[in-house]
């Protein structure tokens, strides 16, 4: 008997946690001469697997939101292209999240493959991650180049427009077994 409660022990799979969200949040400031363009998409889908760290978010171009409806506009149809490129994703991993006291705050190396206009690219960045309330907040601020993902920016805009864009990712994950 001892035998069958040893093997059914160790024969049962480690169930990972994972954390999840729908209502994550990213937001863009572009610091420009003539004038400063700031958008938030609260609407943003994440994962993370805290067995191997995975870590993953996609969101809808179109879900940005700005104070002005014609900068949203131009956003949507000149810049970004929505209708073509409707997704922007990231999915990565967070190095050495299994072994973490999520207690206690961490400064965690995030890398990955991040999409915009259509095109992957591999980029680093450094997030915030602690465990608060059984909820996973992680938040991370890192630069955006828009040439390299191929978003065009007319020479007449550049005084409006920044080349790079600072982008500010905050997501609060629920444990997806506690359901």
């Amino acid at each position: 008997m001892r035998l069958i409660l040893i093997c059914l022990l160790f024969s049962t799979p480690l169930i990972a946690q994972q954390y999840y969200c729908n209502n994550g949040s990213v937001s863009f400031f572009s610091e420009a001469p003539i004038e400063n363009i700031e958008a938030v998409n609260n609407e943003v889908s994440a994962i993370v697997d805290s067995q191997t760290g995975g870590f993953a978010f996609r969101l809808k171009i179109e879900d940005f939101t700005f104070p002005n409806p014609l900068m949203q506009e131009h956003f949507n149809e000149s810049y970004l292209e929505s209708e073509k490129y409707p997704l922007s994703t990231f999915t990565g991993s967070i190095a050495g999240f299994s072994e973490l006291d999520l207690s206690k705050q961490h400064n965690l190396k995030v890398k990955g493959e991040l999409t915009i206009h259509g095109i992957s690219k591999n980029t680093e960045m450094i997030a915030n991650a602690q465990l608060k309330n059984g909820n996973l907040h992680i938040s991370s601020t890192f630069d955006v180049v828009l040439d390299n993902y191929d978003v065009d920016i007319p020479k007449i805009m550049m005084y409006k427009i920044a080349e790079v864009i600072q982008v500010v990712v905050d997501m609060k994950l629920q444990n997806k077994n506690d359901e």
